[in-house]
């Protein structure tokens, strides 16, 4: 049994990691709502940006945009996997990465290689060191997310699809959906069609009340870059917002269990500090008997 000295000093380190974590989960919570304010305002953007791309695409005949056009076969899909740098946020990063991994199986399963470009440290630790795998591209979020560095995502990616090192490209995030929920979400980013669909036959797209300057084709050579680099700035807020999220609870959670067991050493340090009184006074009794 260990004796009164070494539980009191369990007791204090205890106590020191108590405050580490609710300083922890004071900051994650600080940074929560400013990222949720953050997603909040960039998903009707996102939306919007979709949907316009979605009406001017429909009026498109003859002008095609090489990330809306579809690759002959797919031999070789681009995964942009998104995670945090840091860890102590819970399963908020085995849970994308998992789910990276079951999608990976699926098309290898099908003969389709896969190419990823991983967004985060614990993506691209992951899978350098424990998959062994190359990697066709790896960023850090360096802090808060900006858009410079989803731009800088979106060129990248998009050079591979157009010059045909991937002919499909898929991203893996979490998406926010509140404080206590982030799920892993797949959606496919290039060929880029908003909401399934580039075109449509020209009886509706005569139906569409405005006209478009100079034509098509120069305002989708804008327009279609700039949503997909919406999309992976949309990706990159919502992991953002879901880190702090899960990493607040997991921290809350840290906290209660340093109290449970603060409480538990409390209880153990105050038994054996009686078994030490009584075995004293047992001492003394028994010497005051064998005097008399």
């Amino acid at each position: 049994m260990p004796n009164l000295k070494d539980i009191k000093r369990r007791i204090s380190s205890v106590k020191k990691t108590q405050k580490i974590t609710r300083a922890m989960r004071m900051v994650a919570g600080a940074k929560l709502r400013r990222a949720q304010n953050a997603i909040t305002a960039a998903r009707p953007y996102a939306e919007r940006m979709q949907a316009t791309l979605t009406e001017v695409a429909r009026c498109q005949r003859n002008a095609e945009h090489p990330l809306l056009l579809p690759h002959s076969s797919v031999q070789r899909v681009g995964l942009i996997v998104i995670t945090s740098d840091r860890g102590l946020c819970g399963a908020f990063n085995s849970n994308v990465l998992r789910h990276a991994e079951a999608l990976i199986a699926r098309r290898e399963a099908d003969g389709i290689e896969i190419g990823i470009t991983a967004v985060g440290r614990k993506a691209a630790e992951f899978f350098r060191r424990r998959r062994n795998r190359q990697l066709d591209g790896d960023y850090l979020h360096d802090g808060w997310v900006t858009y410079a560095r989803a731009a800088e995502i979106a060129a990248s990616i998009s050079g591979y699809y157009t010059d045909g090192v991937v002919d499909e490209v898929v991203l893996v995030y979490s998406e926010f959906v509140s404080t206590m929920t982030q799920k892993p979400r797949e959606v496919r980013l290039l060929p880029f069609a908003p909401n399934g669909e580039a075109s449509v036959d020209e009886e509706l797209a005569e139906a569409i009340p405005f006209e478009i300057e100079p034509n098509t084709a120069s305002l989708l050579a804008i327009l279609v870059p700039k949503a997909v680099e919406v999309m992976i700035f949309r990706a990159l807020l919502e992991n953002q917002a879901g880190e702090h999220a899960a990493r607040m609870a997991a921290m809350e959670s840290a906290t209660r269990n340093t109290e449970e067991l603060i409480e538990r050493l409390t209880v153990q340090y105050n038994r054996a500090r009686q078994a030490a009184i009584t075995k004293e006074l047992v001492e003394i009794v028994s010497g005051a008997e064998a005097l008399s």
